[in-house]
């Protein structure tokens, strides 16, 4: 787990902190417009989008592992590039081939655990792995302002592409595939393991193949679900920082130290609500109330973001916490509704309709911010998005519940 939680923290690195290139004047040196820059912003989502479902695909046939090791590698490379780049269609090239190379990362390592951990831990293991998410976003909120002050936007993007490069080895020295593969793991404990989940296989409806889960109303929902979700929490945290900046009026370091708070909350949130979920083995009800809540606090951050920069930015602390909090169980729900043959492909599924999301909700709220010249547009948006998704998430039936439907409609 450590080492999963380092390798999904720096593919967070190399994503989010272009919203702190935007804040520090990425368009005003490169002398292209807002749009443009919110366009850039965007376009990693695209290439993201495009590689989901062929590298789940080749993790689950081949190797997880050593997926992970040639994408860390290539996304180290390009995150750099973005800092040394000067053209505008060069630069965008690189955006979209970097969302290419950390495509594979996150169904890759979901893929992984699935190997690793019973239905008992997996909510958890989901969520410490996530946690790579918010925690990356907490310290380079922190760091990263006062980095950018310091030797400039295009020479901390380089500074930040490299650890990824040096970590690729030591990922490929410590992570395997199969318990079974592990030196440190002893044969009754890998026989033990893989007879518990073996079991739990016997319980899931089988499914012939993907496409046939196409067909099943839970997947559909998902894919809704997380493509509004992303839209609401990537736009968030890819412009979180310049609205801070343009509500604020303050320095790019202390909009850093500001833009950490809501993912300190975020942290503490996701490891609770990963503990419950596992203990009580429910899902969905970890899950629609969380996005509820951010929708409406990003809603009254919108209503008083014109009047009270601090009484706005407490709501989006609470929103930024509440839109994290139910990871852990949503990626859980997709290995106890469907058999290993066939989940790996739905995550990405699942995930690459989150990638537009993603690419949507990043480029809308940056285009609001650029046109009406505000943040309050932007978070109307958002808190819009979120609360759809929580009332999709409402709409979906346990999988338990659902078994029978499903059975009868992947046959």
């Amino acid at each position: 787990m450590p080492a999963v939680f380092v390798t999904y923290s720096l593919a967070y690195l190399d994503r989010a902190n272009y919203g702190f290139g935007a804040a520090a004047g990425l368009a005003k040196t490169l002398h292209i417009s807002d749009s443009r820059s919110a366009f850039l912003g965007s376009l990693f989502f695209l290439g993201y989008f495009l590689f989901q479902i062929p590298g789940a695909a080749y993790a689950r046939r081949n190797s997880a592992a050593r997926l992970v090791f040639f994408a860390l590698l290539s996304w180290g490379v390009l995150a750099a590039l973005t800092g040394i780049i000067r053209d505008f269609w060069l630069l965008a090239l690189d955006r979209l081939l970097l969302g290419v190379a950390e495509s594979v990362i996150f169904p890759s390592i979901l893929i992984l655990l699935t190997n690793w951990f019973t239905r008992a831990e997996r909510s958890r293991a989901n969520a410490i792995f996530i946690l790579g998410n918010p925690a990356t976003v907490l310290w380079m909120s922190a760091v990263t302002g006062y980095l950018i002050k310091a030797v400039g936007w295009q020479m901390t993007f380089v500074l930040e592409g490299i650890p990824s490069i040096l970590w690729a080895f030591v990922w490929l020295l410590v992570v395997r595939d199969q318990p079974h593969q592990a030196p440190w793991m002893s044969k009754e404990c890998c026989d033990q393991l893989a007879s518990e989940l073996e079991i739990e296989q016997r319980t899931i409806p089988q499914v012939a193949n993907f496409r046939a889960t196409l067909r099943l109303p839970g997947v559909v929902l998902l894919c809704a679900n997380y493509f509004f979700w992303s839209a609401g929490i990537y736009g968030f945290v890819l412009w979180l920082p310049t609205m801070i900046r343009a509500g604020s009026a303050r320095g790019i370091e202390t909009v850093g130290l500001l833009s950490a708070a809501p993912f300190l909350l975020a942290i503490v949130v996701m490891l609770g609500v990963g503990h419950f979920s596992d203990r009580t083995l429910s899902r969905k009800n970890y899950i629609w109330p969380f996005m509820v809540l951010a929708g409406v606090a990003l809603f009254v951050s919108y209503m008083t973001a014109g009047h009270s920069f601090w009484v706005a930015y407490a709501f989006l602390i609470v929103a930024g916490a509440a839109m994290y909090a139910p990871y852990g169980p949503f990626f859980a729900i997709i290995p106890e509704m469907l058999p290993k043959n066939v989940a790996g492909e739905v995550i990405a599924l699942i995930n690459s309709c989150g990638a537009l999301g993603g690419f949507a909700g990043t480029w809308l709220v940056g285009l609001l911010q650029a046109v009406t010249g505000n943040s309050r547009a932007g978070y109307f948006l958002m808190s819009m998005s979120l609360l759809v998704a929580g009332a999709i998430i409402f709409r979906l039936r346990n999988p338990e519940a659902a078994s029978n439907d499903e059975k009868v409609a992947a046959c």
